[in-house]
């Protein structure tokens, strides 16, 4: 077979790279915007962490659900209807005034992506064979989602200048244009049921109660406390859900999730990987947000200008990944990402009350190097062997992983960030309170590294293994 790719290739490819693309931009437009946010609204830092937070509870909270409903009941149906939705819920936030309307589509743009994201990655899979050709092709779809997540930093900034409402009006037409897209140039899904059996309804509300409470409950511990009994009833709550889904899973004949596809070690390495990653990125992003503005007092068109320099790493770096990880291998480029990722942390522990622009740009060309790197390779690890009409799911516990490690981390950095900053503070307090918060995306990050040399070392010892004897 030919490595070239047809025209239908390259066309479907721009479609799933523009869905994916579109999602991590609406993850990351409001991050920049959310000092002006704050400031209109009337928002401190601990609650403006909702704005980020409701729609990492959406996605996280209903990724599995989604990924088992493109299995089910068809890729391209779940992915059309999972665009409407969020263009909906992005004009219904454009002209929203009241914080809890405004975080409520936040959260219906989380769980709309959680149903488009494991359908575009799904069809992807199903479309280009496993090998060199499904690789170079989630290079581009990583590629595509790495450079939205960059991109929507940049564009955030340039959009709050007119006003913070425009970060939800942008994804619009970007929605509709894919759905238009979408209807022509993806084909359209062989007969599907929709039968309780093929779904397993009972095992979908289960899990995803889990999870919501779950993720909620990580992103109100650090305002409520650890140990409070909010906290406390709410993890108990989430590990009973769990526990019901764990039986039913065990009971039906058709489960959401097969729990076999958890005896490959690839699998679950590269779900917590992907939790570390994206948990590192979304705490630094947020964190390095709040300093230039607050701190350094940045407008956000200058704030969206320094993370350009993050969304040129991607793009040059990001359409390449995939054919690397081919060449040298998925751990191995997991490993230089998380190198670059620590690097971008322990480079901008050197930041000051007064703006020094090489540490800046330097922080960023690093953070943007480790997500174009690991990005793809965890994407790539954590679909391999999967068989076809389980790419979906595997899309899910992907997507779930990186999204309940964005929200964990976020919390536990927003917590320490808030706990490490007294009330009226001294600047010099102030930038502390922000090394100590970088501080925990340099673990999380140190975390990624460990974890990826295990994967090569695992990896090693089992070449060794199959080697003949002499």
């Amino acid at each position: 077979m030919t490595d070239r790719w047809t025209s239908q290739e390259k066309l479907l490819l721009a479609v799933i790279c523009g869905v994916v693309f579109l999602d991590t931009l609406d993850l990351s437009l409001v991050q920049v915007a959310l000092p002006s946010i704050g400031s209109a609204l009337h928002l401190g830092e601990a609650p403006l962490q909702w704005i980020v937070s409701a729609f990492v509870l959406g996605y996280g909270g209903f990724l599995l659900l989604g990924g088992r409903c493109a299995d089910v009941l068809g890729r391209r149906r779940v992915l059309l209807a999972g665009l409407i939705a969020l263009a909906a819920a992005s004009a219904l936030g454009t002209v929203a005034s009241d914080p809890t309307l405004l975080i409520a589509t936040r959260f219906i743009k989380g769980v709309s992506a959680a149903f488009t994201a494991p359908a575009a990655l799904s069809i992807l899979t199903t479309s280009f064979a496993e090998g060199q050709r499904r690789n170079r092709a989630l290079g581009l779809y990583a590629a595509g989602a790495a450079a939205g997540f960059t991109f929507g930093l940049v564009v955030g900034g340039l959009l709050t200048e007119l006003s913070w409402r425009y970060t939800f009006a942008a994804v619009v037409p970007v929605a509709l244009v894919l759905f238009i897209a979408t209807r022509r140039i993806v084909r359209p899904d062989a007969k599907t049921s929709t039968t309780r059996a093929q779904l397993d309804l009972g095992g979908a509300v289960l899990v995803t109660g889990a999870m919501l409470v779950f993720v909620r409950a990580i992103v109100i511990a650090p305002e409520a406390g650890w140990l409070s009994a909010q906290t406390l009833v709410s993890f108990g709550l989430a590990v009973a859900l769990m526990a019901g889904f764990v039986a039913v899973e065990r009971r039906v004949e058709r489960p959401l999730v097969r729990f076999g596809i958890f005896r490959s070690a690839l699998l679950v390495r590269a779900n917590v990987g992907s939790a570390l990653l994206f948990g590192g990125a979304t705490a630094f992003n947020v964190v390095n947000t709040l300093y230039l503005q607050d701190v350094l007092g940045w407008s956000p068109l200058e704030t969206g200008l320094a993370f350009m320099a993050s969304s040129l790493v991607t793009a040059f770096v990001g359409p390449r990944a995939g054919a690397l990880a081919s060449r040298v291998g998925a751990d191995l480029l997991a490993v230089a990402g998380g190198l670059a990722t620590l690097l971008a942390s322990l480079v901008l522990l050197r930041i000051g009350t007064s703006a020094d622009l090489s540490v800046i740009l330097a922080a960023r060309l690093f953070a943007g190097l480790g997500f174009a790197l690991a990005y793809p390779a965890l994407n790539i690890q954590a679909l391999s062997g999967v068989r076809d009409d389980e790419q979906g799911l595997a899309s899910g516990l992907v997507g779930s992983s990186f999204q309940i490690g964005g929200a964990i981390v976020l919390a536990i950095t927003t917590a320490v960030l808030v706990g490490a900053t007294p009330d009226h503070a001294t600047a010099e307090q102030t930038v502390s309170g922000f090394k100590s918060a970088i501080e925990v995306t340099a673990v999380v990050n140190g975390l990624l590294i460990g974890l990826s040399l295990l994967g090569l070392l695992a990896d090693r010892i089992r070449r060794i293994s199959l080697q003949p004897a002499a």
